[in-house]
């Protein structure tokens, strides 16, 4: 969950994010004892327990000596610190040389030190980098360009949809008015007298056909794949009209499909109410605006996903599945999507709703997302329909100390079918009470 640190005014999600981009890096991505040294000694300091870290506990905890451990003839602990250092000090003068924040362990300590750095646009150029690594690697070239297309027919799809409904009904009037007591309890921290919530949108990286509209520095940047080599466009309007299929990055031309459609439920809730619907791209957000504001963040794959405001004793979403630390009976450890074994369609999928508290304790967060854009959908859609949310507060209540009144913060998976990648109706599968 989210807290605020007080060491140099760093975020525990600050200081997570930077130990995430060390640690995927080309320097530790590969050195598993190393990564693991560095989470190990990083979580621990995050918790509050630096003055335990010593020679002795990294040893026997992450590089697996025993109890009998002697540091003074066995010294890997010192060796792999050494090491590490170094990777760190190579890693900030080549791939993390534009970070904000720098991660240090000092000589003779355990204990990592994070600093400010000056700041260039970061983010923007991290995530152009990364894109241009991912354009290098051409083994999977066919695989990534055929799934970004369709992703990206989807998309158009998915945006002339939301102008055909909102020019096929009036916008409605502004005037006050209260939701339903089956919707009220989950909204009330984001509908008036509350400021308006900011409705975060993912952008997802890909690989788009190029067109006659691109400039010729835009072609260049391509990478074509033979027409025939993808026969599954034949009926499509792009193998028609494109002469070649040159693909070109983006990082801004595609925002999911659940996560448009859900969008358009949200906002006409909230102008029913006379509240306004504000909208942002994860690319153009920054950590301020968000610890500021009521937040809802839509997509698990952009950069203020579940990782952020993490509570690593519930459901968490890593390498596309969902993570359950403690099962209860009858619940699963991992849950994965599901696809017919025939066609490959996705037939099932899993999102997650987190309600959270902001930095400022009268805003909050809340997380929608499925592994899945079709699982961000279907969660959207429960969370704005009054009966099924009004047996989520059944389930929600049966789990609080007086089995009557709801957790001011928690956790719900849900589970949705999918047919010709179209979600049906949510489910519960379970649900957390998350600590103030």
């Amino acid at each position: 969950m989210y807290r605020q640190s007080a060491e140099n005014g760093f975020s525990l999600y600050e200081k997570r994010e930077e130990l995430r981009r060390v640690i995927q890096s080309k320097h530790f991505v590969n050195s598993p004892k190393k990564s693991r040294f560095l989470e190990f000694i990083a979580e621990q300091s995050f918790q509050g327990n630096s003055d335990k870290l010593n020679e002795y506990l990294i040893g026997t905890e992450v590089y697996d000596r025993g109890a009998d451990f002697d540091q003074q003839r066995d010294p890997i602990v010192r060796v792999q610190a050494h090491e590490i250092r170094r990777l760190l000090k190579k890693y900030y003068e080549e791939d993390g040389s534009r970070s904000l924040i720098r991660m240090e362990l000092p000589p003779g300590h355990y204990v990592p030190v994070f600093s400010r750095q000056a700041p260039p646009e970061f983010e923007e150029a991290r995530h152009a980098g990364e894109e241009a690594r991912q354009g290098e690697n051409r083994l999977p070239l066919n695989r990534l360009l055929l799934t970004a297309t369709i992703v990206l027919a989807c998309s158009c799809a998915a945006l002339a949809i939301l102008l055909a409904r909102r020019a096929a009904s009036p916008q409605p009037p502004r005037t006050t008015a209260a939701l339903p007591a089956n919707l009220d309890w989950f909204w009330h921290p984001f509908v008036p007298p509350a400021d308006a919530p900011l409705i975060v949108i993912p952008n997802h990286p890909l690989l788009r056909a190029a067109h006659d509209g691109d400039s010729e520095q835009t072609w260049a940047s391509g990478h074509e794949i033979p027409k025939a080599s993808l026969p599954e466009f034949r009926d499509t309007i792009h193998f028609r009209e494109l002469k070649r299929f040159v693909f070109v990055p983006s990082l801004t031309d595609f925002t999911s499909v659940g996560e448009t459609l859900g969008l358009v439920d949200l906002c006409e809730m909230f102008f029913r109410i006379g509240d306004t619907c504000r909208v942002q791209q994860s690319r153009l957000l920054d950590f301020d605006e968000i610890k500021n504001n009521n937040v809802i963040l839509l997509g698990g794959n952009q950069s203020w996903s579940g990782r952020v405001f993490l509570n690593v004793q519930g459901f968490r979403f890593q390498d596309g599945v969902i993570l359950n630390s403690n099962p209860k009976p009858g619940e699963k450890a991992v849950y994965k999507p599901e696809f017919d074994p025939v066609t490959n369609q996705l037939t099932r999928d899993y999102a997650l709703v987190l309600m959270l508290p902001n930095e400022r304790k009268a805003n909050r967060v809340l997380l929608i997302y499925g592994i899945y854009t079709q699982g961000s959908q279907a969660a959207i859609e429960f969370l704005t329909t009054p009966e099924k949310m009004a047996q989520l507060r059944s389930v929600l209540a049966g789990i609080s100390p007086d089995h009557k009144t709801p957790p001011q913060y928690f956790q719900v998976l849900l589970t949705t079918t999918v047919e010709n990648a179209v979600p049906g109706n949510a489910t519960v599968v379970a649900v957390r009470a998350v600590a103030n």
